[in-house]
């Protein structure tokens, strides 16, 4: 017996309905190995967000063989692939027309998926043949009836579950063959699909059951049978959880250990040139190129070579750091390079591994490299080059194998004019290099700063602080900060040292800070074109929150600046109250 006219007619709507009863990833391919046909299931675990119709099967699961499933005409059943970040259990099956392969299709189950829509299917020939092998391809069994209960398909699968010929299935109701699947519950309405865990001939089953509609017409249904057991499917999932836990927990402790605490996300501030840095980083933690951070004293460049290192490769492996303007000449060349026993002045007997060496796999961070002798640059020099060096009283050349981030708040530049930086270093360093910005350029990132900075000094401290007054952050906003976020940081913690109450106040702030900001002030009252413009603006501002009630954010609208700004300009003008 042939499927009915109905199911003929409509081959590649009833398959979706077959695809959509399976909790299984399904992509079809061409005989030359490009995808003509992938459901949602599939998209889901391999993450994909894009049209995956016309890529080569090997760009996206680069470890299946399905080039030899379509070169020999042999299935590859059983295969753990790494699909996404899933590993699947996958059958793959060529689609024969006579002896001539004309596709194939790859099938892989994970546990976790209960059910998934499935996308339209186009471009496809030979759809008999391709649904067939889809169907037969499917781990569970599947079964198609008409509107009135008859079965007009189903897969082996079906017929070894239910003990019967597909010969003798085709042609009866589905009530008569198995009562338990209640297939037949879904044409009261379309709404009626419905995925539920039932009991048939004695096992704990999934069943998922589809109709079938041509138009508003219910025409049919699908039902499909999951045959594992329940309890194992749980005992799986748990267990993937668990391993995914233990994997998480291992690979922070791994970071942890690096030496490197910070990351991206611990750099503050949300500036157009914060925001270009945090992106920058992205982009080259992966490369194992040097790199060459340039700023003033107290800009965050230890932060940042932290989270490079973190963002890297080799975040599980040393991340090492030698302030060089701290250790005279020989100490620093004995802390980078180490020393055999008995070199150097040194009576130990035991060699000493210098920080090159601790950093194998890792990254090393050279802060103020400008205080290294010209010698010593050398030695560095030859590091970076060749990837090799010797400890110091050794004729032993090791291999070398780490990222260089070093830091200098110095003018390079002038140095090499003066002799005292080498151009060659100076050049290997400078390929990617980064200026960290001063506190001064980065004012609409200051509400932020100190925020997370007051919010870290209120759990050292034990304090409950929870801001700033208006009067306090006027005069942090208008100090220039010579000494950046460090000199931001000491000013606060001072500020904690006598704060008793839940908010900082001016008088909470050094003398010497109020008093430089109050003579900057007296300063700029001189009738200058930039004050003439400050006014302006003053008086627009207030023009504009007048206009709009008071409402500050309706008031940035109008004037087409974001809050922050307006915030800064409101705090520069006096405005805060208004």
């Amino acid at each position: 017996m042939t499927l009915s006219k109905t199911i003929l007619d409509n081959w590649e709507y009833n398959l979706n309905f077959v695809l959509d009863a399976t909790y299984n990833g399904v992509i079809a391919v061409d005989k030359d190995g490009y995808i003509v046909s992938v459901n949602k299931s599939a998209l889901n675990m391999i993450g994909a967000n894009e049209i995956l119709i016309g890529k080569y099967i090997q760009e996206i699961i680069p470890d299946s063989t399905m080039p030899f499933v379509l070169k020999t005409g042999k299935a590859e059943l059983g295969q753990k692939l790494l699909i996404g970040d899933r590993i699947c259990l996958a059958n793959l099956t060529p689609i024969l027309r006579g002896d001539d392969v004309i596709g194939a299709v790859v099938v892989f189950e994970d546990v976790l998926i209960l059910r998934q829509m499935v996308e339209e299917m186009s471009s496809l020939k030979e759809l008999p043949q391709v649904t067939q092998a889809l169907l037969e391809s499917v781990l569970e069994g599947a079964v198609i009836i008409d509107k009135v209960g008859i079965i007009e398909g189903c897969n082996d699968a079906f017929c070894q579950f239910t003990n019967s010929e597909k010969e003798k299935l085709i042609g009866k109701y589905i009530a008569d063959v198995l009562p338990e699947l209640d297939i037949t519950g879904v044409f009261e309405s379309p709404e009626n699909e419905y995925v539920e865990r039932r009991s048939i001939k004695g096992r704990d089953v999934i069943v998922t059951n589809l109709p079938i509609i041509s138009g508003s017409e219910v025409v049919g249904a699908v039902g499909k049978i999951m045959f594992k057991q329940v309890s194992e499917m749980d005992t799986l999932v748990n267990k993937v959880k668990t391993l995914k836990s233990k994997i998480a927990y291992y690979s922070e402790r791994l970071e942890a250990a690096s030496g490197a605490k910070f990351t991206i996300d611990n750099i503050i501030g949300k500036s157009h040139i914060i925001s270009l840095l945090k992106e920058n980083i992205h982009k080259i933690a992966p490369s194992n190129a040097p790199i060459l951070l340039r700023g003033e004293q107290g800009t965050g460049k230890q932060l940042i070579a932290h989270a490079i290192h973190r963002a890297s490769s080799r975040k599980y492996g040393p991340f090492m750091h030698i302030d060089c303007s701290e250790l005279p000449e020989d100490l620093l060349e004995v802390d980078l390079f180490g020393a055999a026993a008995g070199v150097m002045g040194r009576t130990k007997k035991n060699d000493l591994v210098g920080k090159l060496e601790i950093s194998e796999r890792g990254t090393l961070f050279l802060k103020e490299i400008d205080q290294m002798s010209l010698p010593l640059q050398a030695k560095i020099i030859k590091v970076l080059r060749e990837k090799v060096m010797q400890r110091n009283g050794e004729d032993i050349v090791r291999p070398v194998d780490i990222r260089l981030v070093a830091a200098t708040s110095s003018n390079l530049e002038e140095l090499m004019k003066q002799k005292l930086f080498r151009e060659d270093l100076y050049y290997q360093l400078n390929v990617l290099s980064f200026n960290i910005p001063p506190l001064r350029d980065r004012q609409e990132d200051m509400e932020l700063i100190i925020d997370h900075i007051i919010e870290k000094y209120s759990s050292e401290f034990g304090k409950k602080v929870t801001g700033i007054s208006s009067e306090a952050y006027r005069i942090l906003i208008k100090h220039s900060w010579p000494g950046n976020i460090r000199e931001l940081e000491r000013v606060l913690e001072n500020a904690f040292e006598l704060v008793d109450e839940e908010t900082i106040q001016v008088h909470h702030l050094p003398v010497n800070l109020k008093k430089a900001v109050n003579s900057k002030v007296k300063k700029n009252k001189k009738v200058t074109l930039k004050n003439i413009l400050d006014e302006t603006e003053r008086s627009t501002i207030m023009q504009a929150i007048q206009q709009n009630g008071g409402n500050k954010v309706k008031a940035a609208q109008q004037l087409g600046i974001s809050r922050a700004s307006l915030y800064q300009k409101l705090v520069k003008y006096d405005l805060l109250n208004e």
